[in-house]
């Protein structure tokens, strides 16, 4: 009659365990969904949160920033005045593009919109300078004579460069080197 005592308990005992047993594991996959949705949360706010662009290879940029080869680009969708431009860039750890060759925004699709860069004419110097003071390489593009010095450069991504009015809106391009 003993040995028909404990069979409930055991039968018991083992409903018992397997019940924690679950229960455990359904605990751990809660957890799991709970801090899964605060980092995407965390993530997904505008401001100085940076997360890893397709493509970017070593770097991770700002929200609405494309990454390619260790920099990160802010394609602009809206116009403004060149030194406006370069005062957003400048307010976003950024400056205004300075291109280093004609296939640095080959990842871009095709646009036919211009955008400012920052080349514009140092009269002291008597050259065209980037914002930093380097001088224009003269194989990336060819300023023909009749560019007006007064003007600033707007550059499609085609390739094709012209002078405009510096107090003129158009879109722009930031660029933000990471290493």
């Amino acid at each position: 009659m003993s040995a028909f005592q404990t069979t409930p308990w055991r039968l018991i005992s083992g409903i018992l365990g397997v019940t924690c047993l679950v229960l455990m594991a359904t605990l751990g996959i809660l957890l799991k969904n709970t801090f899964m949705k605060q980092s995407i949360q965390s993530t997904s706010s505008p401001g100085p949160t940076v997360e890893p662009q397709e493509g970017s290879g070593c770097c991770s940029c700002q929200e609405k920033w494309i990454g390619h080869k260790c920099n990160c680009y802010f394609i602009s969708s809206e116009k403004k005045t060149w030194a406006e431009s370069r005062d957003f860039c400048a307010s976003q750890n950024s400056s205004i593009l300075k291109l280093h060759n004609r296939d640095e925004l080959h990842f871009i699709k095709s646009s036919k919109s211009f955008y400012w860069i920052g080349l514009s004419y140092n009269e002291n110097h008597r050259a065209w300078l980037w914002e930093d003071g380097s001088a224009l390489s003269q194989d990336l593009f060819i300023l023909s004579e009749n560019v007006n010095t007064k003007n600033c450069i707007i550059y499609s991504t085609i390739n094709n460069i012209l002078d405009e009015s510096c107090k003129e809106k158009n879109y722009y391009i930031c660029k933000q080197q990471l290493i």
